[in-house]
C-alpha cells in the first residue's frame, strides 16, 4: 500500500471586486476577507518525519494572496479579462500554489475560498 499524508494549512487576505455582466448588488466594486483552505496528499516523509512542513505551505498561499491582498482584483491578471469571481479566484490560487509547492511526492489536490462564513467554492482538479 502507498502511504497518503492529506494536509490542510488556512490563511486569509483582503480584497475588492466588481463582477461584471452580474444583474444585481455585485456588480458594484464591493469587498471581502477572503478565507484560503489550501490541501495537499503527500506521499512520504522527510528525514525529520513531514510530508511538508505546514510553514512551507502557508508561505506559498500567503505569497499568492498577498498578490491579491487590499487590491482592487479586477486590475490585475488574469482577473482584467476573466471575471473575479470565487470560482475564478479559487482556479487561479490553485494553479499559482501549485507551480509553487509540487513536487515528485507532495501535490496541491484542492483550495476552497471563502467569500463569507456561509459561502465557499472548492477547486480541485483530477490527478
Amino acid at each position: 500500500m502507498t502511504a497518503c499524508y492529506q494536509l490542510k494549512v488556512v490563511t486569509e487576505f483582503a480584497s475588492a471586486h466588481t463582477l461584471r455582466d452580474y444583474p444585481g448588488a455585485c456588480s458594484r466594486m464591493h469587498g471581502h476577507n477572503w478565507k484560503v483552505e489550501l490541501e495537499a496528499v503527500a506521499t512520504r516523509l522527510d528525514d525529520v518525519g513531514m510530508a511538508i512542513d505546514f510553514k512551507v505551505m502557508k508561505q506559498a498561499a500567503n505569497e499568492v494572496g498577498d498578490e491579491l491582498d487590499h487590491r482592487y482584483l479586477n486590475d490585475l491578471e488574469p482577473f482584467k479579462t476573466i471575471n473575479p469571481t470565487a470560482e475564478n479566484i479559487a482556479s487561479y490560487m490553485y494553479k499559482a500554489i501549485s507551480a509553487r509547492i509540487n513536487s515528485d511526492h507532495i501535490k496541491v489536490t484542492a483550495l476552497t475560498l471563502w467569500e463569507t462564513e456561509r459561502a465557499c467554492v472548492r477547486y480541485s482538479e483530477q490527478m
